[in-house]
């Protein structure tokens, strides 16, 4: 999977970055993820794989979307049997967030990217759109810290883990009134807290990496996008433990469906039979294969935004594999025209 679509997966996050770049900073949320939505698709659709949607958006509000069951790649299309070879035919679940962060986008904020994770059939977690409590973590606790202890607890074992003092750890909180016990736990015990208005993705895959000063998330943020930093960290092998929230009473704001026990019953629809339980990253990304591709939009902890120049635009994109263990930065020139000049820094 990965020699087949490793290099195919990192043009489709980039074209769905340099789309939403374009809008940075105009003021237009709903804009800046329509044109990421549509080049994420139509790159996909030019893939030779039968793929199918079982994260995406549109479930929440009225934005575009590459909705869930959608169909994509060549294989998809009308008079596929004409070119497609069902015996060497990829069928793949995709996981993806064309413009994760849309007001980061909007208001020039940093942190925004496009993102995917694949899979073989099967592979991913069809998370509903809901909500998930979240603790990722370094390699170094995994297994350590568990979702089901205390802030306090957990910014222990991750002190003893990382060798380093409580007071010396950064943790990551989506900046919501759900949280302000969480934060005001996590600053009582000595740690100090970043928070960020958008984009979990990120601050989740940040933890798996030495160097950049964020040591935990914590707290509660979308749940697809709870799969998707999942699948990453199954490959980088960092913490990651997910659980949904279908309280409507928890989450404060914008969770699909009216009433708890609304929820409870559309979780048993969808075949979830125990509400509570906590996931981790290898059920979240369960599949054998398991690819991750990210591209920054604005600028971020892990990757450059794109920079866009006359006649081009430079990318950098991150790509993690489970299959071949590695995290390649890829660093893109896109030549639109004749360039005047290669933008080389």
């Amino acid at each position: 999977m990965e020699s087949t679509l490793g290099l195919e997966i990192i043009e489709v996050v980039e074209q769905a970055a340099i789309a939403s770049a374009k809008w940075m900073g105009k003021g237009e949320k709903n804009i800046a993820d329509q044109v990421a939505v549509e080049a994420m698709r139509e790159r996909m659709n030019k893939i030779y794989m039968r793929g199918r949607i079982v994260i995406g958006e549109g479930e929440r509000d009225d934005a575009p979307m590459l909705y869930i069951g959608e169909e994509v790649g060549i294989c998809t299309q009308e008079n596929a049997h004409q070119y497609c070879n069902p015996d060497e035919l990829l069928e793949i679940d995709i996981a993806v967030d064309p413009c994760e962060g849309t007001n980061l986008v909007a208001y020039g904020q940093n942190g925004s990217m496009a993102v995917l994770a694949i899979s073989e059939k099967g592979g991913l977690f069809a998370a509903p759109d809901f909500y998930m409590k979240k603790l990722a973590a370094p390699p170094q606790a995994k297994n350590h810290v568990d979702i089901n202890k205390s802030a306090t607890e957990n910014l222990q074992i991750l002190s003893d883990c990382l060798e380093r003092s409580i007071d010396e750890l950064v943790v990551v909180v989506m900046d919501r009134s759900r949280h302000k016990d969480l934060i005001q736990e996590i600053r009582s015990a000595g740690a100090r807290v970043r928070l960020i208005s958008d984009g979990d993705v990120s601050a989740a895959i940040s933890c798996a990496f030495a160097g950049t000063n964020i040591h935990a998330l914590m707290g509660i943020g979308a749940a697809p996008e709870g799969v998707i930093s999942a699948a990453a960290m199954r490959c980088l092998g960092g913490h990651f433990q997910g659980q949904l929230i279908y309280d409507p009473a928890i989450v404060k704001t914008g969770l699909i469906g009216e009433s708890k026990e609304s929820n409870i019953a559309r979780l048993e629809e969808m075949g979830i039979k125990n509400p509570d339980k906590v996931y981790n990253a290898h059920e979240l990304a369960g599949g054998e294969t398991v690819l991750f591709a990210a591209c920054g939009i604005t600028p971020g902890t892990l990757m450059n935004g794109v920079r866009l120049f006359h006649g081009g635009a430079r990318t950098q994109s991150l790509v993690i594999s489970s299959q071949s263990m590695t995290a390649r930065f890829v660093d893109t020139i896109h030549m639109f025209d004749k360039p005047k000049y290669l933008q080389l820094k």
